[in-house]
């Protein structure tokens, strides 16, 4: 797919499916971005704070987000990008990500193409929220 920046409002991008979250990927996640949290990795810190098992660290499920979108849109286009993070994400877990344009913004200046985007798991459980800001060229 030629990524491009030329949508309409309510325009969707391909929905992109990931494999089941794993302890390894956790495991290389945790290393790659030097997030050691234990609730991340460690079974008994995690159930000792309340849940059944580690979670998966909020920052890889944006970074899923992200790749979705940049499957379609040049990154060096993108300005902002944020997300809100609305439920775990939990071993075992496929993510699914959906975006569509929501609109165009003028900031200062720069003509902007806003996308939204959304991780579900397969439980159909909406894991995060994301808004990006992709200026037009």
């Amino acid at each position: 797919m030629t990524k491009t920046n030329s949508f309409n409002p309510g325009d969707s991008l391909p929905a992109m499916q990931f494999p089941p979250i794993s302890r390894a990927t956790l495991a290389l996640y945790c290393g790659g971005s030097g997030d050691h949290n234990p609730i991340h990795v460690d079974i008994d810190y995690a159930k000792s704070s309340g849940l059944d098992d580690v979670i998966a660290h909020g920052m890889l499920i944006k970074a899923l987000i992200g790749r979705a979108i940049t499957a379609s849109v040049n990154q060096q286009l993108l300005q902002r990008f944020d997300t809100q993070f609305m439920a775990p994400t939990h071993i075992g877990d496929s993510i699914t990500v959906t975006a569509d344009v929501d609109g165009f913004e003028d900031v200062d200046g720069t003509a902007l193409t806003v996308i939204k985007a959304e991780a579900v798991n397969q439980k159909g459980i909406t894991i995060a929220k994301s808004r990006a800001w992709i200026k037009q060229n």
